[in-house]
């Protein structure tokens, strides 16, 4: 059955206005809830990535994570992840009791390549991302298409990996729902699922409440609930800001199949 990573933004500047936990305090409790609704992993970010979204120092993006994530391991057994771009915050992050390296850059970075060679026993789930954050979403075009594009990109991504000491079996991958994609890119992929899980890797799939879908993120649950019930047979992890209510559809879910 696929398993649900609960999404936990240490930011101020998350597009979903109401998932923004920038006090200590209230990541913590956040993330305590997210395991007691029933997520399988957490996903602990401190850099927003939503279109035009500004980077984030280093020491900041430190300081909103890894507290959170120390007290985190220290109370739950659900494992954690960190959503991160940067070698030495991921790397902090490991150190403090993370199991899984989320890259939204896909590991573009030779310095995350690295340390992920040296962490055998860390998940990685590489991302695909046209351009970064702040133009990806600048008419984006694919000239072969998205989905060929895509298993072009998983081929090359995962070679590389490998060829920087990754082992085969730490890959994850996601096709980037909303990271310089068209709408109707969008949907393609959504469409496509089965065709990209045939390239042989775990997916994971982010979709939750992202503007595809409608302009008001607070408004989207039930397309992001539909969405996910149809892609859930074709991927291994869906990230979502709605735990309990994707936990209570994916077990009806599992009921009809």
């Amino acid at each position: 059955m696929v398993k649900i990573v609960g999404i936990l933004n240490t930011t101020p500047d998350s597009f979903f206005s109401e998932c923004r936990f920038s006090a200590y305090e209230d990541a913590v409790a956040r993330g305590i809830g997210l395991a007691e609704e029933g997520a399988d992993l957490i996903d602990v970010g401190g850099e927003s990535t939503r279109p035009k979204a500004l980077k984030v120092e280093v020491e900041e993006e430190i300081k909103r994570v890894i507290p959170v994530i120390q007290a985190l391991k220290k109370q739950l057994s659900v494992p954690l992840s960190i959503d991160t771009m940067k070698a030495e915050v991921a790397e902090l992050a490991v150190d403090a009791g993370a199991s899984l390296i989320n890259d939204v850059s896909g590991f573009r970075c030779p310095k995350m390549r690295e340390l992920a060679a040296s962490k055998k026993n860390v998940k990685l789930c590489a991302m695909h991302m046209l351009g970064i954050p702040e133009n990806m979403q600048n008419n984006p075009q694919y000239q072969n298409g998205i989905i060929d594009e895509l298993l072009y990109w998983f081929d090359k991504t995962v070679e590389q990996l490998i060829a920087s000491g990754v082992k085969k079996d730490q890959i994850i991958l996601d096709p980037g729902i909303g990271f310089g994609k068209t709408v109707a890119d969008n949907f393609k992929i959504i469409q496509n699922l089965p065709k990209l899980k045939a390239f042989g890797f775990p997916l994971l799939l982010g979709i939750s409440r992202k503007s595809f879908m409608g302009k008001n993120p607070s408004e989207l649950l039930p397309e992001t609930l539909v969405l996910n019930a149809f892609a859930a047979p074709s991927v291994d992890y869906l990230r979502v800001h709605d735990v309990k209510k994707h936990r209570k559809a994916l077990n009806v879910l599992q009921m009809v199949y």
